[in-house]
């Protein structure tokens, strides 16, 4: 491997947990017999001082000791130590190992010893590890098994992950998926206004289906995505409402009171504004377009703000989008729906009894549920109603259980092991790897502690932020501007407009207020009303889920109408809201 970029590996330990000697020298010993000296291996010594900030003497003890070349040795001597790490019982167990110990207090106390023990513990704190003893390779955490061939394997890929890390960065990202969202909707207007108008309608009108003999459901691409795609980011909002409401901030009446009531507000004036603009219109069963709040943008917004917004600020408006996302399904069902057929309709009930049994049953295959599912959208489409319902009902059917007892199934697994490693060591039959049985024993008892809609949840989550989302911004936001008779005064877009960009704001903090007068609620002491004002602004932006409402209540001129009103009135909420937290930002710094 002459010639090749030379490969860096950073041991992170913490002395609390010790790396074996031998573990340690069979590493370092294949690494070099693999890669010669295109591999450079550094340890770094990062205690917890705020557990025990006498550690910091037995990290540059080993520090200190790196002169004598004995700090493997201390380290293994201090790392577990019982006693504190007092400076007296440090120097004790260095002078027990032999080193020259005047040459060791002098390192010891050196300020070059210092400064690197206190940049090793920094370092830390930003390698990306969240599990210490701890390796990185080339500066990107390692998260693999601790064995030779695994880190070998990773080496050798070691240009991919960085590529794999760096998309990995953006995806967590707080405003990734509303940076996404918005290059979608800018490229669709940019098409559709730059002369391939008819490219778009035609993607968006070429049929796609399955057909199976006589039997088969055809229906164009953007149906697809709005009726189909959009079930399954509605299955996603399912289960993190299911979520809230079974063990996060929805899950105490106390802390759920406010962003409820919050919600609840900054649902009904907006549709108060509308049906006052909109009455006697034939526009005025639009009132559910300006309920919505994009939880996306409206807390990527917040993320591009940072540190000025508290994080007891961004959990609120969190809960609060939660329960408006609830609430917007629940109008999305009975009012939105498209005529209504018998039989498909009472097929789906039985579907959804047959959820219910197996849900009752404590049945937690997910794979079922999902089928079931997908059984039930076809019903529900046939039947009318708004298919998307499908994907709410299937993530609350799919069970949830009591969370498991930490303690009690980590001694298990500790049990497992050992047994596995006296069978290997002890027995002398030849067993060199773990059995079949005791495999099996430590998947189900990983899997307790995992709720059985997690990973569907967790596989669901850049699906929908980065392709879902997306497919439906731009497949619903390609308004030809130029020649379309657009009138922001008519009723339909004032309501929009005026719900989204004061309905909201208006609704959210009046209703916050007087549940704090009325003593209902109390706002976090973190949360300024002038805080809570700029949030709500933002929670103006209504985007996804008030187009989904527009494109079910309206066609033609009036939907293009409703949606560039959507488009406005999100800007200008998000504009506001920015500003106003800015504002209150800087003059607190100030």
């Amino acid at each position: 491997m002459s010639g090749s970029k030379r490969i860096v590996l950073k041991g992170y330990r913490n002395l609390k947990h010790k790396v074996s000697g031998a573990s340690s020298k069979s590493l370092r010993d294949a690494l070099f017999k693999r890669y010669g000296d295109n591999v450079l291996f550094v340890y770094k010594y990062c205690p917890d001082l705020d557990e025990n900030p006498l550690a910091i003497n037995a990290a540059k003890a080993i520090v200190a000791a790196e002169k004598q070349k004995r700090s493997e040795d201390l380290y293994q001597r201090l790392s577990g130590y019982e006693n504190n790490y007092e400076k007296e019982a440090v120097f004790k167990v260095v002078e027990e190992l032999g080193l020259d110990m005047e040459s060791f207090e002098w390192d010891f106390n050196s300020d070059e010893t210092l400064k690197r023990v206190l940049k090793d513990i920094e370092d830390s704190k930003t390698c990306g590890l969240t599990v210490f003893p701890g390796l990185t390779i080339d500066d990107v955490p390692y998260n693999g098994a601790w064995d030779n061939e695994s880190v070998f394997a990773t080496i050798e890929k070691r240009g991919g992950k960085q590529v794999s890390l760096a998309i990995e960065s953006f995806f967590h990202w707080g405003a990734s998926a509303a940076a996404v969202l918005i290059i979608a909707t800018v490229a669709a207007l940019i098409m559709v206004n730059s002369g391939f108008q008819e490219t778009y309608e035609h993607w968006k009108h070429t049929k796609l289906g399955l057909t199976f003999s006589e039997w088969g459901l055809i229906l164009p691409l953007e149906v697809w995505i709005n009726d189909f795609l959009m079930a399954i980011f509605f299955l996603l909002i399912g289960l993190e409402i299911k979520k809230e409401v079974l063990d996060g901030e929805l899950s105490d009446m106390k802390r759920a009171a406010m962003p409820v009531v919050g919600a609840i507000g900054g649902m009904l004036i907006p549709a108060a504004i509308y049906v006052a603009v909109n009455m006697g219109t034939e526009t005025a069963n639009g009132w559910g377009i300006p309920m919505a709040t994009d939880i996306a943008f409206t807390l990527g917004l917040m993320a591009l703000l940072g540190s000025r917004v508290p994080l007891s600020l961004k959990i609120f408006i969190s809960a609060l989008a939660v329960a408006d996302d609830l609430g917007a399904i629940i109008v999305i069902a009975l009012f939105y729906g498209h005529g209504f057929h018998l039989i498909p309709f009472l097929i789906a009930i039985g579907v959804v009894g047959i959820m219910l049994f197996l849900n009752r049953r404590r049945v937690y295959n997910v794979a079922l549920y999902v089928t079931l599912g997908l059984i039930l959208w076809f019903l529900i489409y046939q039947s009318g109603l708004h298919a998307t319902l499908a994907g709410v009902i299937t993530a609350m059917l799919i069970p949830a259980r009591r969370q498991a007892d930490l303690p009690l199934i980590a001694r298990q697994t500790s049990i497992i092991f050992d047994r596995e490693i006296e069978k290997i060591e002890g027995n002398g039959n030849g067993q060199k790897s773990m059995s079949h049985g005791s495999l099996v024993l430590l998947r189900n008892a990983v899997e307790r502690l995992r709720e059985p809609s997690d990973n569907l949840m967790h596989s669901l989550e850049k699906v929908v932020n980065f392709v879902i989302l997306p497919l439906f911004a731009f497949f619903n936001t390609g308004i030809l501007l130029s020649g379309t008779d657009l009138n922001l005064a008519a009723p339909v877009s004032l309501g929009v407009i005026l719900g989204l960009a004061v309905g909201k704001p208006l609704g959210i903090v009046g209703a916050c207020w007087i549940a704090s007068k009325a003593k209902i609620a109390q706002l976090s002491s973190e949360i300024s009303w002038q805080k809570l004002i700029g949030a709500s602004a933002l929670a103006g932006v209504g985007f996804t889920m008030s187009i989904v409402v527009a494109s079910s209540a309206f066609h033609d001129e009036v939907l293009t109408s409703s949606k560039v009103s959507i488009l406005i009135a999100s800007t200008l909420s998000a504009v506001i809201g920015i500003m106003i937290l800015r504002a209150v930002s800087n003059k607190k710094v100030a």
